[in-house]
């Protein structure tokens, strides 16, 4: 057979094995329906968790280049021995600086940042709560917290406020997601292909007088499972499709409607892991469904 003979055989076959794997896909409504849906729901959940461990990444990252730690100073200290104060606290080798800030001016910031509402503030200028304090920042932030410990150690410091403490919570959180992530990928993977390997064994066996015939009359395996693989390829990339267009859906709800407005914590545009996001999760949808496919096409063509 020359070259054009044998080029035209495989886009017979390629022709042969799309319209027969749509054909089984067809076949058995019930059970493709169920299949799709199952296996939306896992990619659904695991691209779910797998934002989530997404955006804390990005949450730690931001905390963990803010290198400033509120310093208060005891409160029986006049406004000479805090401001004195500044000395020891700029000793420390890793603070770069050291910005004094009376508790008057810590007053009148704080009522900026309430804006409309600063005037909850007005009359305590006489009685201010606040106590007068350092903004510190460090030269090198994975010491932060020895550099805490050394503040802390500083005759006439009280207390210290920065955001590692949020920080190690939101690792600790991003661990526990991980984890569950992992293992939902792990369960529900395998919960997929179980799905998918029982709609593909629906179909070989409405067909197993046929391919009886066809392995009489010579047709090889691969032949005969293609057609087979090839319902198993589109039912897990309509169901990766369908999963993505969900995570957006509801990614932009939680983001606009409910986490920005309640001011917990500000999420990433989903444009920003859009692209990345898809082609994980049709890769996921090819290999659930092309796994799902082999594993039961070669335990039926053993028989």
């Amino acid at each position: 057979m020359n070259k054009a003979g044998i080029l035209q055989m495989k886009h017979w076959k390629f022709r042969y094995y799309l319209k027969e794997g749509i054909s089984n896909f067809f076949s058995h409504r019930f059970m493709t329906v169920a299949a799709i849906t199952v296996i939306t729901a896992c990619l659904l959940i695991t691209s779910g968790f797998s934002m989530l461990a997404y955006n804390l990444d990005i949450q730690v990252a931001e905390l963990e280049t803010q290198s400033e730690i509120m310093v208060w100073v005891d409160e029986t200290y006049t406004p000479e021995q805090s401001e004195a104060l500044g000395s020891s606290i700029r000793a420390l080798s890793n603070v770069q600086s050291a910005e004094y800030i009376p508790k008057d001016v810590g007053l009148e910031q704080y009522k900026e940042e309430l804006g409309e509402d600063g005037y909850l503030l007005e009359g305590l200028e006489e009685d201010n709560p606040l106590r007068d304090g350092y903004r510190v920042t460090m030269r090198d932030i994975s010491k932060h917290t020895e550099t805490v410990e050394q503040l802390q150690q500083i005759t006439g410091v009280a207390d210290t406020d920065s955001q590692k403490e949020f920080s190690d919570k939101l690792i600790q959180i991003r661990r526990v997601v991980n984890i569950i992530c992992y293992t939902l990928i792990a369960m529900l993977g395998a919960v997929s292909i179980f799905i998918i390997s029982n709609t593909v064994k629906l179909a070989m066996f409405a067909r197993r007088e046929e391919i009886a015939i066809m392995r009489m009359v010579g047709a090889t395996n691969h032949f005969i499972r293609m057609p087979f693989i090839v319902e198993g390829l589109v039912l897990g990339e309509i169901a990766a499709l369908l999963a993505f267009g969900l995570d957006f859906v509801v990614y932009n709800y939680l983001a606009e409607g409910f986490i920005n407005a309640t001011g917990l914590v500000e999420l990433v545009s989903f444009s920003t892991f859009a692209v990345p996001l898809l082609l994980i999760v049709l890769a996921a949808g090819l290999v659930v469904g092309v796994g799902g496919s082999v594993l039961t096409i070669r335990k039926f063509l053993k028989v």
